[in-house]
Protein backbone atom coordinates (compact mmCIF):
# COMPACT_ATOMS: atom_id res chain seq x y z
CA UNK A 1 0.00 0.00 0.00
CA UNK A 2 1.19 3.47 -0.84
CA UNK A 3 1.42 6.29 1.64
CA UNK A 4 -1.70 8.36 2.25
CA UNK A 5 -1.48 11.89 0.97
CA UNK A 6 -1.69 14.87 3.32
CA UNK A 7 -5.03 15.75 1.75
CA UNK A 8 -6.47 12.32 2.58
CA UNK A 9 -5.17 12.52 6.14
CA UNK A 10 -6.64 15.98 6.55
CA UNK A 11 -9.98 14.77 5.20
CA UNK A 12 -10.11 11.85 7.62
CA UNK A 13 -9.17 14.17 10.48
CA UNK A 14 -12.07 16.44 9.61
CA UNK A 15 -14.41 13.46 9.47
CA UNK A 16 -13.30 12.32 12.93
CA UNK A 17 -13.76 15.83 14.32
CA UNK A 18 -17.24 16.04 12.79
CA UNK A 19 -18.14 12.61 14.18
CA UNK A 20 -16.99 13.63 17.67
CA UNK A 21 -18.95 16.87 17.45
CA UNK A 22 -22.06 15.00 16.27
CA UNK A 23 -21.72 12.55 19.15
CA UNK A 24 -21.34 15.39 21.63
CA UNK A 25 -24.37 17.27 20.24
CA UNK A 26 -26.44 14.09 20.21
CA UNK A 27 -25.51 13.40 23.83
CA UNK A 28 -26.45 16.95 24.83
CA UNK A 29 -29.74 16.65 22.96
CA UNK A 30 -30.58 13.40 24.77
CA UNK A 31 -29.70 15.05 28.09
CA UNK A 32 -32.03 17.96 27.34
CA UNK A 33 -34.83 15.58 26.40
CA UNK A 34 -34.30 13.68 29.65
CA UNK A 35 -34.48 16.95 31.59
CA UNK A 36 -37.78 17.80 29.93
CA UNK A 37 -39.13 14.31 30.60
CA UNK A 38 -38.26 14.77 34.27
CA UNK A 39 -40.07 18.13 34.30
CA UNK A 40 -43.12 16.59 32.62
CA UNK A 41 -43.08 13.74 35.15
CA UNK A 42 -42.99 16.30 37.96
CA UNK A 43 -46.12 18.01 36.62
CA UNK A 44 -47.84 14.65 36.20
CA UNK A 45 -47.08 13.86 39.83
CA UNK A 46 -48.87 17.05 40.81
CA UNK A 47 -51.83 16.15 38.57
CA UNK A 48 -51.99 12.67 40.12
CA UNK A 49 -52.95 14.25 43.45
CA UNK A 50 -56.32 15.12 41.94
CA UNK A 51 -58.59 12.17 42.62
CA UNK A 52 -62.02 13.63 41.93
CA UNK A 53 -63.62 15.46 39.05
CA UNK A 54 -64.34 19.04 40.06
CA UNK A 55 -66.24 21.64 38.01
CA UNK A 56 -65.66 25.25 39.01
CA UNK A 57 -67.45 28.29 37.60
CA UNK A 58 -64.72 30.71 36.59
CA UNK A 59 -63.90 33.84 34.59
CA UNK A 60 -62.66 33.40 31.00
CA UNK A 61 -59.35 31.50 30.69
CA UNK A 62 -56.06 33.37 30.69
CA UNK A 63 -54.60 34.38 27.29
CA UNK A 64 -53.11 31.55 25.23
CA UNK A 65 -52.39 30.28 21.74
CA UNK A 66 -51.94 26.90 20.08
CA UNK A 67 -54.66 25.37 22.24
CA UNK A 68 -57.62 23.40 20.85
CA UNK A 69 -61.22 24.61 20.75
CA UNK A 70 -63.88 22.02 19.92
CA UNK A 71 -67.67 22.00 19.70
CA UNK A 72 -69.43 19.46 21.93
CA UNK A 73 -71.37 17.04 19.68
CA UNK A 74 -74.48 17.00 21.90
CA UNK A 75 -74.41 20.05 24.19
CA UNK A 76 -74.30 23.78 23.50
CA UNK A 77 -70.71 23.91 24.69
CA UNK A 78 -67.22 24.62 23.44
CA UNK A 79 -64.27 22.68 24.88
CA UNK A 80 -60.89 24.40 25.34
CA UNK A 81 -57.81 22.31 26.13
CA UNK A 82 -54.10 23.05 26.56
CA UNK A 83 -52.16 25.87 24.93
CA UNK A 84 -49.19 28.07 25.74
CA UNK A 85 -48.34 31.56 26.97
CA UNK A 86 -45.09 33.51 26.61
CA UNK A 87 -44.36 36.86 28.29
CA UNK A 88 -40.85 37.51 26.97
CA UNK A 89 -39.03 35.64 29.72
CA UNK A 90 -41.03 32.56 30.55
CA UNK A 91 -43.02 29.99 28.57
CA UNK A 92 -46.01 28.44 30.33
CA UNK A 93 -47.75 25.29 29.05
CA UNK A 94 -51.27 24.24 30.03
CA UNK A 95 -53.29 21.05 30.31
CA UNK A 96 -56.32 22.81 31.71
CA UNK A 97 -59.78 21.91 30.43
CA UNK A 98 -62.48 24.57 30.13
CA UNK A 99 -66.01 24.50 28.80
CA UNK A 100 -67.90 27.51 27.51
CA UNK A 101 -71.71 27.41 27.75
CA UNK A 102 -72.95 29.14 24.61
CA UNK A 103 -76.48 29.88 25.82
CA UNK A 104 -75.51 31.07 29.31
CA UNK A 105 -72.27 32.80 28.24
CA UNK A 106 -70.42 31.23 31.17
CA UNK A 107 -67.07 29.45 31.63
CA UNK A 108 -66.39 26.35 33.73
CA UNK A 109 -63.01 24.88 34.63
CA UNK A 110 -63.19 21.09 34.70
CA UNK A 111 -60.49 19.37 36.77
CA UNK A 112 -60.33 15.66 35.88
CA UNK A 113 -57.88 13.15 37.42
CA UNK A 114 -54.96 11.89 35.31
CA UNK A 115 -55.16 14.34 32.39
CA UNK A 116 -52.67 14.41 29.48
CA UNK A 117 -49.40 16.23 30.24
CA UNK A 118 -49.20 19.95 29.53
CA UNK A 119 -48.90 20.70 25.83
CA UNK A 120 -49.57 23.03 22.93
CA UNK A 121 -49.73 22.71 19.11
CA UNK A 122 -51.53 19.37 19.49
CA UNK A 123 -54.64 18.28 17.59
CA UNK A 124 -58.07 17.54 19.02
CA UNK A 125 -61.02 15.96 17.19
CA UNK A 126 -64.55 15.36 18.49
CA UNK A 127 -66.54 12.28 17.46
CA UNK A 128 -70.14 11.46 18.52
CA UNK A 129 -69.54 7.88 19.74
CA UNK A 130 -70.64 6.97 23.28
CA UNK A 131 -72.05 10.36 24.17
CA UNK A 132 -69.13 12.20 22.60
CA UNK A 133 -65.37 11.73 22.67
CA UNK A 134 -62.53 14.26 22.37
CA UNK A 135 -59.42 12.64 20.87
CA UNK A 136 -56.07 14.38 21.41
CA UNK A 137 -52.82 13.46 19.67
CA UNK A 138 -49.27 14.81 19.86
CA UNK A 139 -48.15 18.36 20.54
CA UNK A 140 -45.14 19.76 22.32
CA UNK A 141 -43.84 20.77 25.71
CA UNK A 142 -41.27 23.56 26.09
CA UNK A 143 -38.81 24.38 28.83
CA UNK A 144 -39.59 27.57 30.80
CA UNK A 145 -36.95 29.48 28.83
CA UNK A 146 -38.53 28.31 25.57
CA UNK A 147 -35.27 26.92 24.19
CA UNK A 148 -35.87 23.16 24.59
CA UNK A 149 -38.76 21.15 23.19
CA UNK A 150 -40.27 17.76 23.81
CA UNK A 151 -42.65 16.39 21.17
CA UNK A 152 -45.40 13.99 22.20
CA UNK A 153 -46.57 10.94 20.29
CA UNK A 154 -49.26 9.89 22.75
CA UNK A 155 -52.96 9.49 22.06
CA UNK A 156 -55.68 10.41 24.59
CA UNK A 157 -59.46 10.36 24.65
CA UNK A 158 -61.74 12.40 26.87
CA UNK A 159 -65.05 10.62 27.41
CA UNK A 160 -67.43 13.58 27.51
CA UNK A 161 -70.35 11.66 29.02
CA UNK A 162 -68.38 10.46 32.05
CA UNK A 163 -65.76 13.24 32.11
CA UNK A 164 -62.82 10.85 32.29
CA UNK A 165 -59.46 10.89 30.51
CA UNK A 166 -57.97 7.71 29.06
CA UNK A 167 -54.61 7.20 27.39
CA UNK A 168 -54.88 4.82 24.44
CA UNK A 169 -51.64 2.94 23.87
CA UNK A 170 -51.19 1.46 20.41
CA UNK A 171 -47.98 0.66 18.54
CA UNK A 172 -47.14 1.76 15.01
CA UNK A 173 -48.37 5.34 15.28
CA UNK A 174 -46.74 8.60 14.14
CA UNK A 175 -43.48 9.74 15.69
CA UNK A 176 -43.46 12.63 18.17
CA UNK A 177 -44.50 15.89 16.52
CA UNK A 178 -46.39 19.14 16.75
CA UNK A 179 -47.99 21.39 14.15
CA UNK A 180 -49.56 18.33 12.51
CA UNK A 181 -53.21 18.14 11.46
CA UNK A 182 -55.87 15.55 12.31
CA UNK A 183 -59.45 14.97 11.11
CA UNK A 184 -62.17 12.39 11.67
CA UNK A 185 -62.82 10.35 8.51
CA UNK A 186 -65.51 7.66 8.66
CA UNK A 187 -64.37 5.33 11.49
CA UNK A 188 -60.82 6.69 11.56
CA UNK A 189 -58.63 9.54 12.70
CA UNK A 190 -56.32 10.74 9.90
CA UNK A 191 -53.03 12.43 10.87
CA UNK A 192 -50.85 14.33 8.39
CA UNK A 193 -47.55 16.22 8.56
CA UNK A 194 -46.13 18.29 11.39
CA UNK A 195 -42.56 18.82 12.58
CA UNK A 196 -40.08 17.76 15.24
CA UNK A 197 -37.48 20.18 16.58
CA UNK A 198 -34.53 19.68 18.87
CA UNK A 199 -31.58 21.82 19.88
CA UNK A 200 -29.45 20.54 17.01
CA UNK A 201 -31.92 20.06 14.18
CA UNK A 202 -35.49 19.95 12.95
CA UNK A 203 -37.47 17.85 10.51
CA UNK A 204 -40.83 18.34 8.77
CA UNK A 205 -43.16 15.48 7.86
CA UNK A 206 -45.55 14.62 5.02
CA UNK A 207 -46.50 11.13 6.18
CA UNK A 208 -50.09 10.00 6.68
CA UNK A 209 -51.44 7.74 9.45
CA UNK A 210 -54.90 6.34 10.14
CA UNK A 211 -56.16 5.31 13.58
CA UNK A 212 -59.13 2.92 13.61
CA UNK A 213 -61.67 4.01 16.23
CA UNK A 214 -63.07 0.48 16.45
CA UNK A 215 -59.91 -1.64 16.62
CA UNK A 216 -57.70 1.05 18.22
CA UNK A 217 -54.94 0.25 15.72
CA UNK A 218 -52.60 2.59 13.82
CA UNK A 219 -51.86 2.13 10.11
CA UNK A 220 -49.33 4.08 8.07
CA UNK A 221 -50.81 4.90 4.68
CA UNK A 222 -48.77 4.73 1.49
CA UNK A 223 -50.74 6.72 -1.09
CA UNK A 224 -49.79 6.55 -4.76
CA UNK A 225 -49.23 9.68 -6.81
CA UNK A 226 -47.29 12.83 -5.99
CA UNK A 227 -48.34 14.33 -2.67
CA UNK A 228 -47.47 17.51 -0.77
CA UNK A 229 -43.93 18.15 0.41
CA UNK A 230 -43.25 18.05 4.17
CA UNK A 231 -44.96 20.84 6.13
CA UNK A 232 -46.78 21.83 9.30
CA UNK A 233 -49.73 24.09 10.07
CA UNK A 234 -51.69 23.27 6.92
CA UNK A 235 -55.41 22.95 6.29
CA UNK A 236 -56.75 19.40 6.54
CA UNK A 237 -60.47 18.94 5.93
CA UNK A 238 -62.91 16.29 4.71
CA UNK A 239 -64.85 16.95 1.52
CA UNK A 240 -68.52 16.20 0.83
CA UNK A 241 -67.39 13.38 -1.48
CA UNK A 242 -65.35 11.68 1.25
CA UNK A 243 -61.91 12.89 0.21
CA UNK A 244 -59.41 14.79 2.34
CA UNK A 245 -58.10 18.19 1.21
CA UNK A 246 -54.73 19.64 2.21
CA UNK A 247 -53.92 23.30 1.60
CA UNK A 248 -50.96 25.53 2.43
CA UNK A 249 -48.75 25.18 5.46
CA UNK A 250 -45.22 26.14 6.43
CA UNK A 251 -41.78 24.56 6.36
CA UNK A 252 -38.20 25.72 6.58
CA UNK A 253 -34.86 24.43 5.46
CA UNK A 254 -31.29 25.22 6.33
CA UNK A 255 -29.48 27.11 3.59
CA UNK A 256 -26.20 27.42 5.49
CA UNK A 257 -24.94 27.19 9.04
CA UNK A 258 -27.32 28.92 11.46
CA UNK A 259 -29.35 30.32 8.55
CA UNK A 260 -32.83 28.95 7.77
CA UNK A 261 -35.24 29.91 5.04
CA UNK A 262 -38.97 29.55 5.58
CA UNK A 263 -41.49 28.64 2.88
CA UNK A 264 -45.17 29.54 2.85
CA UNK A 265 -46.95 26.86 0.85
CA UNK A 266 -50.05 27.68 -1.19
CA UNK A 267 -50.54 24.44 -3.12
CA UNK A 268 -53.52 22.12 -2.68
CA UNK A 269 -53.92 18.35 -2.78
CA UNK A 270 -56.70 15.80 -2.55
CA UNK A 271 -56.20 12.50 -0.72
CA UNK A 272 -58.84 9.88 -1.37
CA UNK A 273 -59.30 6.14 -1.13
CA UNK A 274 -59.38 4.28 -4.45
CA UNK A 275 -62.74 2.69 -5.25
CA UNK A 276 -63.73 3.28 -1.61
CA UNK A 277 -61.15 0.74 -0.48
CA UNK A 278 -59.66 1.97 2.76
CA UNK A 279 -56.36 0.20 2.14
CA UNK A 280 -55.51 2.00 -1.12
CA UNK A 281 -55.08 5.76 -1.26
CA UNK A 282 -54.02 8.20 -3.95
CA UNK A 283 -52.73 11.79 -4.00
CA UNK A 284 -53.99 14.26 -6.62
CA UNK A 285 -52.90 17.87 -7.11
CA UNK A 286 -55.96 20.10 -7.43
CA UNK A 287 -56.35 23.65 -8.73
CA UNK A 288 -59.41 25.31 -7.23
CA UNK A 289 -61.09 28.31 -8.81
CA UNK A 290 -62.11 31.55 -7.12
CA UNK A 291 -60.08 33.81 -4.83
CA UNK A 292 -57.48 31.84 -2.88
CA UNK A 293 -56.11 33.08 0.45
CA UNK A 294 -52.90 35.05 0.23
CA UNK A 295 -49.83 33.04 1.33
CA UNK A 296 -49.58 32.88 5.12
CA UNK A 297 -48.72 30.71 8.10
CA UNK A 298 -50.39 30.36 11.47
CA UNK A 299 -53.88 30.46 10.01
CA UNK A 300 -56.77 28.68 11.72
CA UNK A 301 -59.32 26.31 10.20
CA UNK A 302 -62.81 25.09 11.04
CA UNK A 303 -65.55 23.20 9.22
CA UNK A 304 -68.49 25.45 8.29
CA UNK A 305 -72.01 24.42 7.23
CA UNK A 306 -72.77 23.25 3.67
CA UNK A 307 -69.51 21.30 3.28
CA UNK A 308 -67.36 24.42 3.47
CA UNK A 309 -64.00 24.85 5.15
CA UNK A 310 -63.32 28.18 6.84
CA UNK A 311 -59.87 29.77 7.05
CA UNK A 312 -59.17 32.71 9.37
CA UNK A 313 -56.23 35.02 10.01
CA UNK A 314 -52.56 34.10 10.09
CA UNK A 315 -49.38 35.99 9.41
CA UNK A 316 -47.29 36.71 6.34
CA UNK A 317 -43.67 37.10 7.41
CA UNK A 318 -41.36 39.53 5.64
CA UNK A 319 -37.90 38.01 5.92
CA UNK A 320 -34.80 40.16 5.65
CA UNK A 321 -31.17 39.28 6.32
CA UNK A 322 -31.27 39.62 10.10
CA UNK A 323 -34.87 40.53 10.84
CA UNK A 324 -38.34 39.08 10.53
CA UNK A 325 -41.49 41.18 10.59
CA UNK A 326 -44.97 39.82 10.08
CA UNK A 327 -48.17 41.29 8.71
CA UNK A 328 -50.92 39.78 10.82
CA UNK A 329 -54.31 39.13 9.25
CA UNK A 330 -57.94 38.81 10.35
CA UNK A 331 -59.63 38.04 7.06
CA UNK A 332 -61.97 35.14 6.27
CA UNK A 333 -61.91 32.69 3.38
CA UNK A 334 -64.24 29.82 2.56
CA UNK A 335 -63.43 26.74 0.51
CA UNK A 336 -66.46 25.05 -1.05
CA UNK A 337 -65.59 21.35 -1.30
CA UNK A 338 -68.47 20.54 -3.66
CA UNK A 339 -67.43 23.17 -6.23
CA UNK A 340 -63.67 23.16 -5.55
CA UNK A 341 -63.78 26.93 -5.22
CA UNK A 342 -62.39 29.56 -2.83
CA UNK A 343 -64.21 32.78 -1.99
CA UNK A 344 -63.71 35.57 0.52
CA UNK A 345 -65.93 35.94 3.55
CA UNK A 346 -67.33 39.46 3.33
CA UNK A 347 -69.50 40.99 6.00
CA UNK A 348 -72.78 42.38 4.77
CA UNK A 349 -73.16 46.12 4.97
CA UNK A 350 -75.60 47.38 7.62
CA UNK A 351 -78.91 48.79 6.35
CA UNK A 352 -78.09 52.22 7.77
CA UNK A 353 -74.97 52.37 5.62
CA UNK A 354 -76.88 51.34 2.49
CA UNK A 355 -79.46 54.08 3.14
CA UNK A 356 -76.67 56.59 3.60
CA UNK A 357 -75.20 55.56 0.27
CA UNK A 358 -78.55 56.00 -1.47
CA UNK A 359 -79.04 59.44 0.10
CA UNK A 360 -75.56 60.43 -0.95
CA UNK A 361 -76.29 59.57 -4.58
CA UNK A 362 -79.58 61.51 -4.81
CA UNK A 363 -79.40 64.74 -6.79
CA UNK A 364 -75.81 64.25 -7.91
CA UNK A 365 -75.03 65.58 -11.38
CA UNK A 366 -74.28 62.99 -13.98
CA UNK A 367 -70.77 62.94 -15.26
CA UNK A 368 -67.31 61.80 -14.26
CA UNK A 369 -67.77 58.20 -13.18
CA UNK A 370 -71.11 57.89 -14.98
CA UNK A 371 -69.79 58.63 -18.45
CA UNK A 372 -70.62 55.97 -21.03
CA UNK A 373 -68.07 53.22 -21.01
CA UNK A 374 -66.44 54.40 -17.78
CA UNK A 375 -66.33 52.07 -14.81
CA UNK A 376 -66.74 53.36 -11.27
CA UNK A 377 -63.51 53.24 -9.31
CA UNK A 378 -63.58 50.35 -6.82
CA UNK A 379 -63.82 51.23 -3.16
CA UNK A 380 -60.70 50.13 -1.37
CA UNK A 381 -60.62 48.35 1.97
CA UNK A 382 -61.04 50.43 5.11
CA UNK A 383 -58.08 50.49 7.47
CA UNK A 384 -58.90 50.97 11.14
CA UNK A 385 -56.08 51.57 13.60
CA UNK A 386 -56.85 50.71 17.22
CA UNK A 387 -54.55 51.33 20.14
CA UNK A 388 -54.39 49.52 23.47
CA UNK A 389 -52.19 50.72 26.32
CA UNK A 390 -51.05 48.03 28.73
CA UNK A 391 -50.59 48.52 32.47
CA UNK A 392 -46.84 48.95 32.01
CA UNK A 393 -47.39 51.79 29.55
CA UNK A 394 -46.63 49.79 26.42
CA UNK A 395 -48.70 50.91 23.46
CA UNK A 396 -50.02 48.10 21.29
CA UNK A 397 -51.12 49.23 17.85
CA UNK A 398 -53.62 46.97 16.12
CA UNK A 399 -54.37 47.49 12.44
CA UNK A 400 -57.60 46.07 11.06
CA UNK A 401 -58.28 46.01 7.34
CA UNK A 402 -61.98 45.76 6.61
CA UNK A 403 -62.81 44.32 3.18
CA UNK A 404 -64.66 46.64 0.84
CA UNK A 405 -68.37 45.92 0.43
CA UNK A 406 -69.71 44.70 -2.87
CA UNK A 407 -69.83 47.52 -5.47
CA UNK A 408 -73.14 49.35 -5.49
CA UNK A 409 -73.01 52.32 -7.81
CA UNK A 410 -70.52 55.06 -7.15
CA UNK A 411 -68.50 54.72 -3.95
CA UNK A 412 -68.85 57.43 -1.35
CA UNK A 413 -66.23 60.12 -1.28
CA UNK A 414 -64.12 60.77 1.76
CA UNK A 415 -66.29 63.74 2.68
CA UNK A 416 -69.46 61.64 2.52
CA UNK A 417 -67.95 58.96 4.76
CA UNK A 418 -66.70 61.56 7.21
CA UNK A 419 -63.21 61.44 8.65
CA UNK A 420 -64.49 60.80 12.16
CA UNK A 421 -66.60 57.88 10.95
CA UNK A 422 -63.57 56.11 9.50
CA UNK A 423 -61.96 56.12 12.91
CA UNK A 424 -64.99 54.64 14.68
CA UNK A 425 -64.05 51.36 16.42
CA UNK A 426 -65.32 48.33 14.56
CA UNK A 427 -66.23 45.16 16.46
CA UNK A 428 -64.19 42.31 15.06
CA UNK A 429 -61.20 40.18 16.07
CA UNK A 430 -57.90 42.00 15.71
CA UNK A 431 -55.33 40.54 13.29
CA UNK A 432 -53.69 37.46 14.80
CA UNK A 433 -52.16 34.06 14.19
CA UNK A 434 -52.51 30.68 15.92
CA UNK A 435 -56.03 31.40 17.14
CA UNK A 436 -58.55 28.69 18.02
CA UNK A 437 -61.73 28.23 15.96
CA UNK A 438 -64.93 26.26 16.44
CA UNK A 439 -68.32 26.25 14.70
CA UNK A 440 -71.55 25.42 16.53
CA UNK A 441 -75.12 25.93 15.21
CA UNK A 442 -73.75 27.89 12.26
CA UNK A 443 -71.88 30.34 14.52
CA UNK A 444 -68.12 30.78 14.23
CA UNK A 445 -66.19 31.29 17.49
CA UNK A 446 -62.65 32.74 17.48
CA UNK A 447 -60.63 32.59 20.69
CA UNK A 448 -57.16 33.84 21.58
CA UNK A 449 -54.04 33.65 19.46
CA UNK A 450 -51.17 36.09 19.24
CA UNK A 451 -49.77 39.08 17.39
CA UNK A 452 -46.51 40.99 17.47
CA UNK A 453 -45.75 44.68 17.89
CA UNK A 454 -42.13 45.36 17.06
CA UNK A 455 -40.05 42.79 18.93
CA UNK A 456 -42.83 42.02 21.42
CA UNK A 457 -45.30 39.15 21.29
CA UNK A 458 -48.74 39.57 22.81
CA UNK A 459 -50.99 36.64 23.61
CA UNK A 460 -54.75 37.16 23.41
CA UNK A 461 -57.61 35.85 25.52
CA UNK A 462 -60.61 37.40 23.76
CA UNK A 463 -63.59 35.59 22.24
CA UNK A 464 -65.62 36.64 19.20
CA UNK A 465 -68.65 35.19 17.45
CA UNK A 466 -69.94 35.51 13.87
CA UNK A 467 -73.20 34.19 12.39
CA UNK A 468 -72.02 32.50 9.19
CA UNK A 469 -75.49 32.59 7.67
CA UNK A 470 -76.21 36.29 8.20
CA UNK A 471 -72.59 37.56 8.02
CA UNK A 472 -73.94 40.78 9.50
CA UNK A 473 -71.11 41.50 11.93
CA UNK A 474 -68.94 40.16 14.75
CA UNK A 475 -69.99 40.06 18.39
CA UNK A 476 -67.43 40.42 21.18
CA UNK A 477 -68.15 37.87 23.92
CA UNK A 478 -64.88 38.39 25.80
CA UNK A 479 -62.92 41.54 25.01
CA UNK A 480 -59.17 41.90 25.23
CA UNK A 481 -58.05 43.00 28.69
CA UNK A 482 -55.05 45.37 28.48
CA UNK A 483 -53.99 44.37 32.01
CA UNK A 484 -53.19 40.86 30.75
CA UNK A 485 -50.75 42.16 28.12
CA UNK A 486 -47.35 42.01 29.75
CA UNK A 487 -43.88 41.77 28.31
CA UNK A 488 -40.86 41.10 30.51
CA UNK A 489 -38.07 41.04 27.97
CA UNK A 490 -34.64 41.63 29.43
CA UNK A 491 -33.29 45.12 29.08
CA UNK A 492 -30.03 45.85 27.31
CA UNK A 493 -28.31 46.44 30.65
CA UNK A 494 -29.43 43.02 31.89
CA UNK A 495 -28.25 41.36 28.70
CA UNK A 496 -24.84 42.99 29.06
CA UNK A 497 -24.55 41.48 32.51
CA UNK A 498 -24.98 44.66 34.53
CA UNK A 499 -26.16 44.29 38.07
CA UNK A 500 -29.83 44.54 38.92
CA UNK A 501 -29.13 47.58 41.06
CA UNK A 502 -27.44 49.40 38.18
CA UNK A 503 -30.40 48.49 35.99
CA UNK A 504 -32.82 50.06 38.48
CA UNK A 505 -30.73 53.20 38.74
CA UNK A 506 -30.60 53.48 34.97
CA UNK A 507 -34.36 53.08 34.74
CA UNK A 508 -34.92 55.71 37.43
CA UNK A 509 -32.60 58.16 35.69
CA UNK A 510 -34.29 57.53 32.39
CA UNK A 511 -37.71 58.00 33.96
CA UNK A 512 -36.69 61.32 35.54
CA UNK A 513 -35.21 62.51 32.28
CA UNK A 514 -38.30 61.51 30.35
CA UNK A 515 -40.65 63.26 32.75
CA UNK A 516 -38.52 66.39 32.65
CA UNK A 517 -38.60 66.37 28.86
CA UNK A 518 -42.32 65.70 28.95
CA UNK A 519 -42.82 68.61 31.34
CA UNK A 520 -40.85 70.95 29.07
CA UNK A 521 -42.46 69.92 25.80
CA UNK A 522 -45.58 67.85 26.35
CA UNK A 523 -47.87 66.70 23.56
CA UNK A 524 -49.14 69.43 21.23
CA UNK A 525 -52.56 70.63 22.34
CA UNK A 526 -55.65 70.32 20.16
CA UNK A 527 -56.82 73.68 18.87
CA UNK A 528 -60.46 74.77 18.98
CA UNK A 529 -62.58 73.41 16.05
CA UNK A 530 -59.54 71.51 14.74
CA UNK A 531 -60.32 68.19 13.02
CA UNK A 532 -58.25 65.07 13.61
CA UNK A 533 -56.82 65.20 10.09
CA UNK A 534 -55.64 68.79 10.59
CA UNK A 535 -54.26 67.97 14.03
CA UNK A 536 -52.31 64.96 12.75
CA UNK A 537 -50.88 66.96 9.86
CA UNK A 538 -49.69 69.65 12.26
CA UNK A 539 -48.24 67.38 14.96
CA UNK A 540 -47.22 64.18 13.17
CA UNK A 541 -43.49 64.73 13.65
CA UNK A 542 -43.94 64.88 17.43
CA UNK A 543 -45.83 61.59 17.54
CA UNK A 544 -43.42 59.90 15.14
CA UNK A 545 -40.52 60.88 17.41
CA UNK A 546 -42.45 59.51 20.41
CA UNK A 547 -43.19 56.23 18.62
CA UNK A 548 -39.59 55.79 17.45
CA UNK A 549 -38.32 56.25 21.00
CA UNK A 550 -40.95 53.85 22.40
CA UNK A 551 -40.43 51.06 19.86
CA UNK A 552 -36.64 51.33 19.64
CA UNK A 553 -34.22 51.84 16.76
CA UNK A 554 -34.91 48.43 15.18
CA UNK A 555 -38.59 49.11 14.51
CA UNK A 556 -39.59 49.44 10.87
CA UNK A 557 -40.74 52.80 9.61
CA UNK A 558 -44.29 51.66 8.86
CA UNK A 559 -44.60 50.21 12.38
CA UNK A 560 -43.43 53.51 13.85
CA UNK A 561 -45.90 55.43 11.70
CA UNK A 562 -48.84 53.25 12.75
CA UNK A 563 -48.01 53.64 16.44
CA UNK A 564 -47.60 57.42 16.02
CA UNK A 565 -50.98 57.80 14.33
CA UNK A 566 -52.72 55.62 16.92
CA UNK A 567 -51.21 57.59 19.84
CA UNK A 568 -52.15 60.88 18.19
CA UNK A 569 -55.73 59.65 17.71
CA UNK A 570 -55.95 58.55 21.35
CA UNK A 571 -54.72 61.95 22.55
CA UNK A 572 -57.05 63.77 20.14
CA UNK A 573 -60.10 61.78 21.25
CA UNK A 574 -59.25 62.39 24.90
CA UNK A 575 -58.88 66.10 24.30
CA UNK A 576 -62.06 66.64 22.29
CA UNK A 577 -64.51 66.60 25.27
CA UNK A 578 -62.35 69.11 27.14
CA UNK A 579 -62.40 71.66 24.34
CA UNK A 580 -64.77 74.63 24.87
Amino acid sequence: MGKKSKKEKKGRGAEKTAAKMEKKVSKRSRKEEEDLEALIAHFQTLDAKKTQTVEIACPPPSPRLNASLSAHPEKDELILFGGEYFNGKKTVLYNELYTYNIRKDTWTKVEIPNPPPRRCAHQAVVVPQSGGQLWVFGGEFASPNGEQFYHYKDLWVLHLATKTWEQVKSAGGPSGRSGHRMVAWKRHLIVFGGFHESTRDYVYFNDVYAFNLETFMWTKLSPSGVGPCPRSGCQLSVTAQGGIVIYGGYSKQRVKKDVDRGTLHSDMFLLKSEDEKEGKWVWTRIHPSGVKPTPRSGFSVAMAPNHQTLLFGGVCDEEEEESLEGDFLNDLYFYDTTRNRWFTGQLREPKSERKKRRRGRKGEPRGGDELAGAEPSPQGPLEVVQEVTTEDGTVITIKQVLPAPEPEGRPLSEDEHGVEEAGTPVVMPSPRSNAMLAVKHGLLYVYGGMFEAGDRQFTLGDLYCLDLQKMAGWKALVEMDPDTQEWLEETDSEEDGDSEEDGHEEEEDTGEQSSEEGADEGPPLVERTESYVDYLGRTEQHWVAWARESLGPDAKEKTVLRAAQAKAKQFFDGSVPARP
